[in-house]
């Protein structure tokens, strides 16, 4: 978008904590406002209670309202509980910043990477933000998409153009990957001037209907971050309101699936569709979750196994916890759009009577891609329906993504650090 420009770095450095390992590599971001600092940003952050020293100072910065100019970000490093001063190191690599841009704004920082690892500050301070500010350019973000990456395959972006003006979103994630957020960096620029008030809204309603609906392996990382920010370089009206929103929920929601079909090892997709649901959101999402989250279903989709009765046994797991009143004589499941569970018992044989094994193992291997895909060949997803069949009118409708359970997710995650 207009107002914006894009510069990256990358150096090595050498872990305080792990110094046998030798030189790392590590990579730097700063994405700057051409046109000075901006008072319409919003920003979500992670909800575990060990939150990298990144989401503490943006958090501070958004309590302190300051006008944005800057954002920087690094891989490798989290800055998370370390030996040292996490917040001091990240507020050095901020100044860093607002020096090299000569400038007065605030900066937020971001880190990714290893946990509990001291933030290699005085690299990034004195090499790799002056290098990244000298190599800024406005043609493209592809390079900030593909700096922030850890264990990604491929970088992410997604954009659309509203009437005059444009919104461009990239994100990082690939493990940890579960609500709220998922070890996840995201960044979505826009040059129409919308109000600040409204922007932090449309993002807290966006992020909770897109990111906050998929899981890898269940696990919250503690330094999640979300930005919305405008260059204020292209008018915005009132009348532009909605589909600003609506344009902005459609990209993150792609962003969130890109992102698990990005998962570390995930060679399938799965798709959660839950209708009907007595209860909340919240608890209509505690559900998808649980059924992409059990190992024994991800392993049997994995293997491109239609093994029903893992998937009723998640289901059922999660119903006995949370209320006795459910009719289970109500509930029909589907896999690959075909019936698979009514009225309390499986279907699992067409009209025919033929046995329908075959056709829901291909639905699975139609889904399947390599998990050496350096892009996905597809967008496909392993369907799966749960249906309460409640009256409509005081029930809830949600959709929760997640991936399967590979061989390449262990190895990654056994040899993450080494």
């Amino acid at each position: 978008p207009k107002g914006f420009a894009i510069g990256t770095s990358e150096g090595k450095f050498v872990s305080v904590e792990a110094p046998s390992m030798g030189e790392l590599p590590i990579k730097c971001t700063v994405i700057s406002l051409t046109e000075g600092p901006t008072d319409n940003w919003a920003a979500v952050f992670t909800t575990n209670k060990f939150p990298g020293a990144p989401v503490k100072i943006g958090r501070s910065r958004l309590k302190e309202d300051r006008p944005l100019e800057a954002l920087v970000i690094n891989n490798k490093v989290s800055n998370v509980c370390s030996g040292g001063d996490g917040v001091a190191d990240s507020e050095l690599v901020c100044d860093a910043v607002t020096k090299a841009l000569k400038g007065g704004g605030a900066v937020l920082p971001c880190s990714t990477g290893v946990i509990g690892w001291r933030l290699p500050a005085e690299v990034l301070a004195e090499k790799l933000v002056p290098e990244a500010v000298a190599n800024m350019q406005s043609e493209s973000v592809l390079d900030a998409a593909s700096a922030i990456m850890t264990t990604d395959r491929y970088p992410k972006i997604r954009s659309s153009t509203i009437s005059d003006g444009r919104i461009v979103a990239i994100g990082k994630g690939a493990g940890m990957i579960e609500p709220n957020m998922a070890t996840m960096l995201v960044y979505i620029l826009t040059d129409l001037a919308v109000p600040k008030d409204k922007l932090r809204d449309m993002l807290s309603d966006v992020v909770d209907q897109s990111f906050n609906c998929i899981s890898v392996d269940g696990d919250e990382s503690t330094s999640d971050t979300a930005v919305l920010v405008s260059s204020n370089q292209v008018p915005f009206e009132e009348s532009m309101e909605k589909e600003f929103k609506t344009t902005l929920q459609r990209l993150c929601t792609e962003l969130a699936a890109d992102i698990v079909r990005n998962g570390e090892g995930t060679a399938h997709v799965m798709r959660v569709q839950i209708r009907n649901f007595p209860g909340s959101e919240s608890e209509a999402r505690s559900l998808g979750r649980r059924v992409v989250n059990s190992p024994l279903f991800k392993c049997a989709v994995n293997g491109n196994d239609p093994n029903t009765g893992r998937l009723a046994g998640a289901v059922g797991s999660f119903l006995g916890r949370f209320s006795s009143e459910i009719d289970e004589t109500k509930i029909s499941m589907t896999l690959g759009n075909r019936r698979i569970f009514n009225k309390g018992q499986f279907v699992l044989k067409d009209d025919d009577g033929n046995d329908i094994e075959k056709e829901l193992s291909q639905h699975m291997k139609d889904a399947e891609y390599e998990d050496t895909s350096n892009y996905p060949p597809h967008q496909k997803f392993v369907e799966i329906g749960i249906d309460f069949d409640e009256d409509s009118k005081t029930t809830t409708t949600t959709t929760v993504l997640g991936s399967d359970l590979s061989k390449e997710y262990v190895t990654v995650n056994a040899d993450y650090r080494s």
